[in-house]
């Protein structure tokens, strides 16, 4: 495809590496259409209008999944509380820096999107199905925007608190046709060559149900290949070529990380420790880099009703923020984008008496998720139990009165007239809500538009009201990739 942006002078050149032949590596044997990114190059185009494209020589791109405005809300307000500053991401609405608008995150088929059909919609310009990762409605295999900065001679990288085969790294760096195909996505990964992978994960990489271990590949492809937190933060390679798997799984919950059993926050990095290594390492690359950091268990706590666990995953992401920010602010040539993919359960804060504080101070004793505290429930366990489990973990003592609730359900004996309060979270939520006004509408995914924050050479193409897959090519316009789709 001819290159359309005004100038090509600093525009790498197509990379002559066999490695670095998207078409020859692709796991699915497919080839990828040509034809098909005429339609996001031409909004990017549109998007660009005048501004001339090719300023950005390296993109982070930073995800908190399923945050809702409830969440950004909560996380900064916290801060306030606790330490009398916004986060990082709240400081850029109060300093007016940067563009801000709101982005519809619709899927193909639904109003509703997954996190499949949302990075998809990033990560190549289309949108897609739910369920599915770059894959349009006929078996056409879009060109993921990793391989598109991959083969424009930039370092490329994902990373991640979920598995990093998980739906929203894989949105910018695969093609399946099943999100949960997790050890073909791994696979994809390797044989792509995109240079850095951190997050959960591992068990996607050893032998297991009959795969043979992708170890031998990892180290046949040069990668630095680290398990714990000391590993990655003891490096001393400076190179990009870099695979960090600190979890079977995804990564713990932050407060679980913080306060759990088994001193996980020596054994498992932070994700601004991660961000921080992945920015210095992929900066070694003279062409730049593409990169995606998500708080992958934003959504998860989501889906939980889990409040701790959203407020302490919320204010990890953010400091992950802060690393980009910093990042960028120290050189001209950085786009940083902040967002989320959709909303989920649309939670919020219902009562602020005395300013919040004492919501704040009930969220602030908090020392585990609800996986750390269901672990410990039972069903034949009295209301005093149940209390003195939950002081325990949340740090708040809680009447048997409300007790009694959860050992109900936990019998069998409560039905909720919204079945979407049904599982044990939705009632531990309700019975916490009781002490810090948090309060959560579901527990799945929300049609709400959100959040789109971007800062750097390229911000300027952020119109106020933009649609996911015209981040696509946002990105290529803002880059002068545009040969490369």
């Amino acid at each position: 495809m001819k290159n359309t942006s005004k100038s090509e002078s600093n525009t790498p050149k197509p990379s002559s590496v066999n490695r670095r032949d998207f078409l020859k590596t692709s796991s699915l044997g497919l080839a990828f259409l040509g034809s098909s990114a005429a339609a996001p190059l031409a909004r990017a185009q549109n998007i660009a209008g005048s501004v001339a494209g090719g300023r950005a020589k390296n993109i982070i791109f930073l995800v908190s999944d399923g945050m809702s405005a409830g969440a950004f809300s909560l996380a900064d307000q916290f801060k306030l509380w606790k330490e009398e500053r916004h986060t990082h991401w709240g400081m850029l609405y109060q300093q007016g820096r940067g563009r801000f608008g709101i982005m519809d995150t619709a899927s193909r088929n639904n109003r509703v999107t997954d996190s499949a059909a949302a990075s998809s919609a990033w990560g190549c310009g289309h949108r897609v199905d739910n369920g599915r990762i770059n894959m349009g409605p006929n078996g056409e295999a879009y060109k993921p925007i990793l391989a598109v900065a991959r083969d424009a001679g930039k370092a490329t990288g994902l990373v991640t608190t979920a598995t990093v085969t998980h739906a929203t790294p894989a949105g910018f760096a695969a093609n399946v046709d099943a999100r949960g195909d997790q050890r073909t996505i791994m696979e994809q990964y390797l044989e792509r060559d995109y240079d850095l992978l951190m997050g959960g994960g591992f068990r996607f990489v050893r032998e297991r149900g009959g795969n043979p271990s992708l170890v031998p590949k990892i180290e046949a492809g040069g990668y630095e290949y680290v398990r714990t937190r000391k590993e990655l933060l003891e490096s001393e390679r400076k190179d990009p070529r870099l695979i960090g798997l600190f979890s079977g799984p995804h990564l713990p919950f932050e407060v679980d990380r913080l306060h759990g059993d088994g001193n996980l926050h020596e054994t498992v990095p932070s994700l601004a420790e991660m961000s921080e290594v992945a920015l210095r390492r992929l900066s070694s690359n003279p062409n730049g880099f593409l990169l995606q950091i998500e708080g992958a268990r934003v959504d998860h706590a989501a889906h939980r009703n889990d409040t701790g666990g959203l407020l302490f995953d919320q204010l990890a992401f953010d400091d992950a923020v802060g690393v980009a920010l910093k990042f960028a602010e120290e050189r001209d040539d950085t786009l940083v984008i902040v967002t989320t993919d959709h909303g989920n359960a649309s939670p919020g804060m219902s009562n602020g008496v005395e300013l919040g504080n004492p919501n704040f101070l009930a969220m602030d004793r908090i020392r585990g998720s609800f996986d750390a505290l269901t672990r410990r429930l039972d069903k034949e366990q009295s209301a005093a139990e149940v209390v003195r489990h939950i002081d325990t973990v949340f740090g708040t003592e809680i009447s048997e009165e409300h007790a009694e609730h959860i050992v109900r359900h936990m019998r069998g004996e409560f039905e909720p007239a919204y079945s979407r309060h049904s599982p044990l979270t939705a009632t531990l939520a309700k019975v916490m809500a009781n002490y810090h006004d948090f309060g959560w509408i579901g527990n799945q995914h929300t049609a709400e538009y959100v959040y789109l924050n971007a800062i750097g050479p390229g911000s300027e193409r952020v119109k106020p009201f933009t649609k996911n897959y015209e981040m696509f090519g946002l990105m290529v316009a803002a880059a002068g990739m545009e040969r490369w789709v």
